[in-house]
């Protein structure tokens, strides 16, 4: 089956899965911004550790650093890889790469999200998986670093897709006045 516009796959319930990579602002239409911003929003109020540690959050919270972030789009800088299923966004993730020669080898994971009503069906693993192959065999880039919020699980489910625990900064985040949690650094190499 040929998809010339991003990777169709088949999910076991017989879903459509298709993981479309964009580098370029203009390509992310209106209606897929609202999408990106919608899916922000659930999945921080739903407890989702994806950059807006203090839920509730709203549209104007999130609006503004999401267009931030899809106004940096670049083919070699920064990408944005979505997860649709049947059409419907799922998940996204960004791949951002520096653009100085002394750490222009590793590209950093910020933002991987699966929409609330898509978790549990392996979009988050699809898109850590295509984000590697884009990251090795588009970018020329060796490693992938990540800081994640302790106390989340989230180091089990990137250690199961191959990454690992390189450090932590202890009790780094403070979420409440007795709820202090370590940043934890994962790396993964090689691609």
């Amino acid at each position: 089956m040929s998809d010339p516009s991003g990777i169709l796959r088949l999910m076991s319930n017989g879903a459509a899965l298709r993981l479309v990579q964009i580098t370029n602002p203009h390509d992310v239409a209106a209606e897929l911004r609202q999408e990106l911003i919608d899916c922000w929003i659930a999945v921080t109020n739903t407890g989702g550790a994806a950059g807006f540690p203090f839920p509730p959050v709203k549209h104007d919270d999130v609006t503004p650093v999401a267009d931030k972030l899809l106004s940096r789009l670049d083919p070699q800088q920064s990408q944005l890889l979505i997860a649709q299923v049947d059409g419907v966004l799922a998940g996204w993730v960004i791949l951002n790469r520096d653009p100085y020669r002394l750490v222009g080898h590793w590209g950093t994971v910020h933002h991987l999200q699966t929409h609330p009503a898509f978790r549990g069906r392996g979009i988050g693993s699809a898109l850590v998986h295509e984000l590697r192959k884009i990251a090795r065999d588009e970018l020329g880039l060796e490693q992938l670093h990540l800081a994640a919020r302790g106390g989340e699980g989230l180091e089990d489910f990137y250690g199961r897709l191959g990454w690992r625990e390189i450090g932590r900064w202890p009790e780094a985040l403070r979420l409440a006045p007795h709820d202090t949690r370590d940043e934890v650094l994962m790396i993964l190499a090689p691609l």
